[in-house]
Order: C-alpha cells, then sequence, then structure tokens
C-alpha cells in the first residue's frame, strides 16, 4: 500500500537510512520504492535521479555531521570541545557509514544548498579552533590536518584495519590527544615551504 505524505526530503531520509543499512554504493531506486510502498516511477515526483537522490544524501548528512559537532562543542571550549567533537564525529560515522561517505561528496559547482551545509559543518570546527588563535592559512591548516585525522581512522576503523591487539578506542583517545597538543604548538611549526 503507498505511504502518502511522500515529500524529497522524506525520501531522501529513508533512503539514507537504507543506504547506511545497504552501502551507498548498492542503494537502487527500485529498493527505496519497495522500501517506501510505492512504484518506481512515483519517486520521479520527488527526485531526478539516483544520482540526484545521492546528492540530497549527501546535503542531509553534511547537516547532520555538523549539528553533531556544534552539540558536542556546546558549552566547551579548546582541548574539551576538540575532544568532544572528535568523539562525536567516530561515534556518528559509526552508527551512519553511508551517510559518512556521502558527507564527504564535493559540492557541484553551483549547488548553492550543498556549498552551504558544507561551510556551515566547517564554520563548528573554525569556531572552536578560535580558542587555539589560529588565523588565515594556520586556522585552514589546522582544519584540514582535524578533518583528515578523523576521517582516516574512521576509514580504517570502518574496513577492519586495526586488527593488532590494543584498544582501539585508546588509539582514538591517544590520536585526539595528540592533535590537541599538536595544536597547542601549531604557530610555532610552521614547516619550510618545498
Amino acid at each position: 500500500m503507498p505511504r502518502a505524505g511522500l515529500t524529497r526530503d522524506r525520501v531522501a531520509q529513508e533512503a539514507a537510512v537504507m543506504a547506511d543499512e545497504v552501502g551507498l554504493g548498492r542503494l537502487t531506486l527500485a529498493g527505496l520504492a519497495e522500501r517506501l510502498g510505492v512504484r518506481q516511477p512515483s519517486l520521479y515526483k520527488h527526485i531526478d535521479s539516483i544520482a540526484s537522490l545521492r546528492r540530497d544524501i549527501s546535503v542531509q548528512a553534511k547537516r547532520e555531521l555538523g549539528e553533531v559537532l556544534a552539540r558536542a562543542a556546546v558549552g566547551r571550549s579548546g582541548a574539551d570541545a576538540i575532544s568532544a567533537m572528535s568523539h562525536a564525529y567516530r561515534d556518528w560515522a559509526g552508527r551512519h557509514p553511508a551517510r559518512y561517505e556521502a558527507s564527504n561528496l564535493m559540492p557541484a559547482p553551483g549547488d548553492v544548498e550543498d556549498e552551504t551545509v558544507s561551510a556551515t559543518a566547517i564554520q563548528v570546527i573554525t569556531d572552536v579552533l578560535t580558542a587555539y588563535r589560529l588565523e588565515g592559512d594556520d586556522a585552514i591548516d589546522a582544519i584540514r590536518a582535524f578533518r583528515s585525522t578523523l576521517h582516516g581512522f574512521v576509514v580504517y576503523e570502518a574496513a577492519g584495519a586495526f586488527a593488532l591487539s590494543a584498544d582501539v578506542d585508546r588509539s582514538f583517545d591517544r590520536l585526539v590527544a595528540g592533535f590537541i597538543v599538536a595544536l597547542g604548538q601549531w604557530n610555532e611549526t610552521v614547516p619550510p615551504v618545498r
């Protein structure tokens, strides 16, 4: 029986949940239509294609991740905020693997909504880094390092690449602590330009 009240946002939300279950690359319109209890042509009232659906999942995922980071940082600053955001990032990525993958898709040129959502998520990190008095290129370098550090850990963890005997949570805590130490010396450790 068809579900009443389908909207573009509702279709994207259900697709995101389904993608987390089956994988972003295995998400199909036929499977989504079946899940929603509609015929596949009915989906085209709300989306243009699988590519546009993935774009909508990406925008939704970036918005969710930005909100997760903002909630983690509220009422905190400096090392406490960095630690809280790092753990929130890892937890969210682990619970939503396909959404996490989609959150790393770059906006198409001219996609203002996607560009805005992407910038908003980065702004949360930028705001937290103000405690370290980082500006300009120094702040950009720190943002890139923060995101790359967390992304690398999350991707390796999801792939099951941490098979050694040491506790993975302990390793993550040490990674975050090390990054926090580096932030405290960020302005003093400018590498030579090659």
